[in-house]
């Protein structure tokens, strides 16, 4: 008995919506403009830093580095009451090359003093043990109050700056522009974003689940990945 038009259109139907699945399961990863776009400021961020003549160390770390975060934009502007924010990326490291996707934190913090101006800065933290990757990871991480953590500043516009990280669990690198009096990374807090994380990779995405357990991925942050697997 020939099959009948309802009958053909009905499985054309099925077939169509069957197909379409994974393409609608993976379309908010893919087509996440503004995670995205964080994400290709990072790998545009630790080039710089990187690259740059100013850090000759940061090479060297980076290729021993447990971890890395990237503060693409990290913006300050006070007058007398002091504040900060901006998002970036943690990324980890299992082995040679081997490195995470990102997952994206928040850092914020707020601070009272004679404080004038502004300025803009990129940041990038190389963890250089397990124990200043778990601190990253924990539910708020706050610079300065961790015990067991140390934390040197060595980037151009921080205040009281070192090139030293002899015992330094992560060493920290800043590009400035802009005028700014005041403290830098001490009382800020760094916490995981895991609005975005969700929005980025899918519903239930997590920080700790991307770094540490590798259950998910974007092939937008390949990029990163791959200039980091350089070092």
């Amino acid at each position: 008995m020939p099959t009948s038009r309802t009958a053909l259109s009905r499985r054309f139907l099925v077939a169509s919506a069957a197909a379409l699945v994974p393409v609608i399961a993976a379309a908010p990863a893919l087509a996440d403009a503004k995670r995205q776009a964080l994400v290709n400021d990072a790998l545009a961020a630790v080039q710089r830093v990187i690259d740059s003549k100013e850090f000759p160390d940061a090479t060297n770390q980076l290729k021993r580095a447990r971890g890395v975060l990237i503060l693409p934009s990290f913006a300050q502007a006070a007058f007398l009451i002091g504040g900060a924010g901006g998002r970036g990326v943690l990324l980890a490291r299992q082995g040679t090359g081997d490195w995470s996707y990102p997952a994206f934190m928040t850092m914020g913090s707020g601070s009272l003093g004679l404080q004038i101006g502004g300025r803009v800065q990129e940041i990038l933290l190389i963890v250089l043990t397990e124990k200043g990757l778990t601190a990253l990871l924990d539910s708020k991480f706050k610079f300065g109050a961790e015990g067991g953590v140390t934390v040197i500043n060595a980037g151009v516009g921080i205040a009281g700056a070192t090139t030293g990280a002899v015992g330094a669990d992560i060493v920290a690198y800043s590009k400035a522009s802009g005028l700014f009096v005041g403290g830098a990374l001490e009382g800020s807090y760094l916490e995981p974003d895991n609005d975005w994380n969700a929005l980025y990779y899918g519903q239930g995405a997590r920080g700790r689940d991307v770094i540490m357990e590798r259950r998910y991925t974007n092939p937008g942050a390949n990029g990163l990945r791959q200039y980091l697997a350089r070092y």
